[in-house]
């Protein structure tokens, strides 16, 4: 086990090298300039988009604007939010939160763009089912020669469900209960058994009923989980509320200048290590540039592809600027930083310093209904990259492969499972990010026009009165 450890954590460390930060920066710099800053000027408007006032039962689609945002982010809101922002202050210090910030901001631009191309190439099926995401915007919005970067994405999406989205969700459940029960090495084992087999008895329960069973979960579990986690948190922030400025003072500093203590021990951080760790988890957790959301959004109720991008957008900045902040400045306020432990139990250690009987459940709750909402949610993009690949037969095989490993994670070790996601997460990424800088050029016009037709009075909320042309036709068809 610990020569594919080691074999695993070099891959990781190969694919996450100057390049991939490279592509992943330049890409949401590029897009940011390219769409004048709309995580900026569109950001309110995205909002009441989300709220349900532009939702026309008529629109072609599965999902309605919130259900798809939830169902994205029933996927990116998980344990990234508390193992991974842990994992990034253990070997980054605290100023790689800053460089997930970066990411996420830069990442709302690269989100608008994948999943407005999402619903621009869709295909709606006869009987109603959609079919989107980066391998169709691939095939049908670029030239045929560009067809391999549509299976490439395909097959990592497919390989990615199994780090990403099962493993180390069900991995980080029974990491956390070993660690609050104090289980003995003894029964360590059956203990991961028995947690691998609740949660993919859960999972395959729920993957059965497609995408409409997946949203319609989401829907009301995301919108919970995040309430409960977030108020928790802030309970503990108001408590600590001296600190919340010298925490900001100490993400800042540590962004370049990095701490002297790192990873419990005395060897010091590079401001390598800070940036790419903070670059890792924050892809890891708000997914911008995977191209996974784009799956999700692809499914929305509504006939303009501006529209959806706006509303995706706000998915880095709820699940990274929101709650990884959140979990970030109570590890920090409660001292808990440079404590040695990694992981879950390092956030879990920090609610239960500020909050004593309580923290820990509180925390514990909050994996163990984000770890799942996540596991359900990748079960849907890995079986659209498997049947782009081999057709539909193969999803209900895929699904059930999918639910063994779910239970096979949780025996796995911590560090094994991370470094297979980090690796996924990498390639899966580089064909999306160059189809997006490619296909930039449309989505500027879309967006333009889209902005331009706001500022004449049109894309009003549904029901709302439309302007008339002189010759009595519409301009927008709503």
């Amino acid at each position: 086990m610990e020569q594919i450890n080691s074999f695993l954590s070099a891959i990781s460390d190969f694919v996450w090298g100057w390049p991939m930060a490279l592509i992943l920066l330049s890409t949401g710099f590029i897009l940011t300039l390219r769409t004048v800053f709309i995580q900026v000027r569109g950001f309110a408007h995205g909002v009441g988009i989300a709220s349900g006032k532009y939702d026309d039962p008529a629109h072609k689609g599965e999902l309605t604007h919130f259900q798809a945002l939830s169902a994205a982010l029933s996927a990116t809101i998980g344990i990234g939010n508390i193992a991974g922002v842990a994992i990034a202050i253990y070997w980054g210090g605290p100023g790689a939160i800053f460089w997930m910030w970066v990411t996420a901001f830069f990442g709302m631009a690269i989100k608008y763009t994948e999943c407005m191309l999402a619903i621009q190439y869709r295909r709606v099926e006869s009987d109603g089912n959609i079919r989107g995401g980066p391998m169709y915007f691939i095939e049908l919005g670029m030239h045929k020669g560009f067809r391999p970067l549509a299976y490439m994405f395909a097959l990592c999406t497919a390989i990615a469900a199994f780090g990403v989205g099962n493993m180390v969700q069900s991995n980080t459940i029974a990491h956390s209960l070993l660690d609050v029960f104090n289980v003995s090495s003894e029964n360590e084992a059956a203990i991961r058994w028995i947690v691998g087999l609740v949660v993919a008895g859960f999972t395959g329960a729920v993957i059965i009923g497609g995408i409409k069973r997946i949203g319609k979960v989401a829907s009301y579990l995301v919108p919970f989980m995040s309430a409960v986690y977030v108020v928790s948190a802030l309970v503990i922030i108001f408590i600590k509320i001296d600190e919340i400025l010298p925490a900001f003072e100490m993400i800042f500093y540590h962004a370049f200048h990095p701490t002297a203590i790192v990873g419990g021990s005395a060897s010091g951080a590079t401001i390598w290590m800070t940036f790419t760790w903070g670059l890792r988890r924050g892809l890891f957790s708000n997914e911008a540039g995977l191209g996974s959301a784009a799956m999700a959004h692809s499914t929305a109720k509504v006939d303009e592809p501006v529209r959806e991008g706006l509303v995706a957008m706000l998915g880095p900045f709820i699940d990274t600027i929101v709650i990884c902040t959140m979990t970030a400045l109570v590890i920090i306020t409660t001292g808990q930083w440079d404590s040695g432990v990694n992981g879950a139990p390092l956030t879990m250690h920090a609610f239960e310093h500020a909050l004593p009987g309580y923290g820990t459940w509180m925390v514990m709750v909050g994996i163990i209904l984000f770890a799942f909402s996540t596991v359900v949610a990748w079960s849907y993009y890995g079986e659209k990259g498997i049947e782009y690949l081999a057709g539909k037969r193969a999803k209900m095989p895929y699904k059930w492969i999918y639910i063994i490993f779910t239970l096979l994670g949780a025996r796995f070790d911590l560090k094994t499972v991370w470094s297979y996601a980090d690796t996924a997460n990498g390639l899966m990424a580089v064909p999306n990010l160059i189809a997006l800088v490619i296909l930039s050029g449309g989505v500027v016009k879309l967006t333009k026009k889209y902005m331009k037709e706001k500022s004449q009075g049109m894309h009003l909320p549904f029901g709302e009165t439309k302007p008339v042309m002189k010759d009595g036709t519409n301009p927008y068809k709503h």
